[in-house]
């Protein structure tokens, strides 16, 4: 789903918000006693305020178009054994690089739930349109 400005989505799964609250020592509790968890209900509906792309690729990605650029411009040059070394370090790394080129930048969203709540950098695979 490509998310746009002033759409209307609605989460598909639970999303949880926090870890274990705790309550505030008292008569009645003890320190640290856990209250619950704050999440929010799949369906909660919303609306996108934001979208962004996210371009940045991850450090395996960046070091693949570093080493290759580096085997592309100097590898025919280099000595045998530095230009398998270097060979074998690009084909380890050329998974994550394949992945990116597969699905491409990440999009997020910033959505303000109809309850108050904000949920802001969430994937947009997160929501379905309302």
């Amino acid at each position: 789903m490509t998310l746009k400005e002033g759409q209307r989505v609605k989460l598909a799964a639970d999303i949880g918000l926090t870890d274990a609250v705790a309550m505030a020592e008292g008569p009645a509790t003890p320190a640290g006693a856990v209250a619950g968890f704050l999440s929010l209900a799949a369906g909660t509906e919303g609306t996108v305020e934001r979208v962004a792309e996210d371009r940045n690729p991850g450090e395996e990605v960046r070091e693949y178009e570093r080493l290759k650029s580096l085997l592309d411009s100097f590898g025919p040059d280099m000595p045998p054994e530095s230009r398998r070394q270097l060979e074998e370090k690009v084909g380890s790394l050329e998974p994550a690089w394949t992945a990116y080129q597969e699905n491409g930048p990440r999009v997020t969203a910033r959505v303000r739930f109809d309850n108050g709540f904000i949920l802001d950098g969430a994937h947009e695979d997160v929501f379905t349109p309302a």
